[in-house]
């Protein structure tokens, strides 16, 4: 199949499923400078679970773009507990989606899978082959079974219909309109909740969870919403894509930065007895920078505004 890019959102109707969410919301912000109709429904509106509610949706407004970042999220606490959640409502999501986009007729569809795809013990920095070629962190495995099926139906679909369908992976994202909730969010959001409260009970001392010596990348959310733009206009192949910053961090030095953002000046306290997770994660981002895309925001900058944007 010839490449279709690139692809111009230029007088589209383009829909972000789950324009509530952290990236969704990004893509809205970022999709207000291009020369586009965007459109949204509410979890009211279109239940993305019920194939008939989204062919509904679909037949009715007919949208030519489509961005995929519609999915049940959170962090280890959540997809441990909830696994049933995890893996169901992610899978009806993408399949109603992609189903839905095929048979209206849609011209471009992003789908965002995630680097929880990954093997736990996959090389470093990670290389979009690495995909389905060991054993995945079972702290995420059922989030990362249903994304990874995702990324396989907009493949099948590219391979059998022609759909111009293509998948991108970002690294670990924070951002304003993340979830602060301490049980159900991811590392970022987590610490900047309890740094807050440390730093206004002026407590002596912040529980971090693990050793804090794993290895992590974190992406903005706007960054990563200009770089799935990006990957929309640029980029039209059958392998996934990685998205990220290219810069890693040991989760002590997140979370000291994290203080220094918030002016928090007492002690960090590590419970080793709460797991790691994968010792390393950080994306190989090469094929993204040779298409001429990088990230913009740096650690302590992206810091500084969702902490803003939190308080």
């Amino acid at each position: 199949m010839p490449d279709k890019v690139p692809y111009s959102l230029a007088g589209k109707r383009v829909w972000v499923a789950g324009h509530r969410g952290l990236v969704g919301s990004a893509l809205v912000r970022r999709l207000k400078s291009e020369d586009c109709t965007i459109l949204t429904a509410s979890r009211q509106q279109v239940d993305l679970r019920s194939a008939e509610q989204v062919n509904f949706w679909m037949r009715e407004t007919r949208p030519q773009a489509v961005f995929v970042a519609a999915a049940r999220v959170g962090g280890i606490h959540a997809n441990d507990t909830r696994p049933a959640e995890f893996i169901y409502d992610n899978l009806m999501i993408e399949a109603n989606v992609i189903e839905a986009a095929h048979r209206y007729n849609v011209e471009k569809l992003v789908f965002l899978g995630s680097s929880c795809v990954y093997p736990r013990m996959a090389p470093q920095p990670i290389p979009e082959s690495a995909l389905l070629s060991g054993e995945l962190e079972s702290t995420n495995q059922w989030y990362a079974v249903a994304k990874i099926a995702g990324i396989k139906l907009g493949q099948a679909y590219r391979r059998q219909y022609g759909c111009d369908f293509i998948s991108v992976m970002p690294s670990n994202l924070y951002g304003p309109g993340d979830n602060f909730d301490l049980m159900h969010s991811h590392v970022i959001p987590a610490l900047i909740a309890k740094f807050h409260r440390a730093y206004v009970q002026e407590t002596e001392t912040v529980e971090v969870w693990g050793s804090g010596k794993v290895l992590r990348e974190f992406l903005y959310a706007d960054d990563a919403a200009d770089g799935i733009v990006f990957a929309m206009k640029n980029y039209s192949e059958e392998e996934i894509i990685n998205l990220g910053s290219g810069q890693e961090v040991t989760i002590r030095e997140l979370a000291e930065t994290i203080g220094k953002v918030v002016g928090y000046r007492g002690r960090l306290a590590f419970d080793t007895s709460k797991p790691d997770g994968t010792p390393r994660k950080v994306v190989d981002v090469s094929r993204m920078a040779k298409l001429g895309w990088r990230a913009q925001t740096s650690l302590e900058d992206g810091l500084r505004q969702t902490y803003r944007w939190y308080v």
